[in-house]
């Protein structure tokens, strides 16, 4: 009689894409900044510890490129984050919301379980 062997496969939870999305809006607030630079400027979102969720999100203007970036375009403007980073907002869009509460940017983050009211921190579960 042939023997039974039984083989599986360890399955793990879809991981969201290692991309960055743009909306037209965010794009464009972007080159708004930008052109008022003296050289052209990246937009750069980093996460570090903090915040009163666990994570927070950083934004600057900035002119290098580190080794281990990773960049993103739409439409002239580019964002760029480190890998690090990247592990923690995989899949997110950067969009620039102006209402009755003031202009600022967001980010759509599909790895946040929860988040601050102010929406710059954020938790993973």
């Amino acid at each position: 009689m042939p023997e039974l062997t039984n083989t599986f496969e360890i399955l793990s939870p879809p991981q969201p894409p290692r991309l960055l999305t743009l909306s037209a809006s965010a794009a464009k607030r972007i080159n708004f900044l930008s052109a008022k630079e003296a050289s052209p400027k990246m937009f750069r979102i980093t996460v570090s510890g903090g915040g009163c969720s666990g994570f927070q999100y950083a934004f600057q203007l900035d002119d290098q490129r580190q080794d281990d970036d990773v960049m993103f375009e739409r439409d002239g403007a580019t964002l760029v984050t480190d890998e690090t980073s990247l592990d923690l907002i995989a899949g997110s869009e950067l969009d620039f919301v102006d209402d009755l509460m003031g202009a600022y940017f967001q980010v759509r983050n599909p790895n946040a379980v929860s988040s601050c009211g102010c929406g710059t921190s954020f938790a993973i579960a």
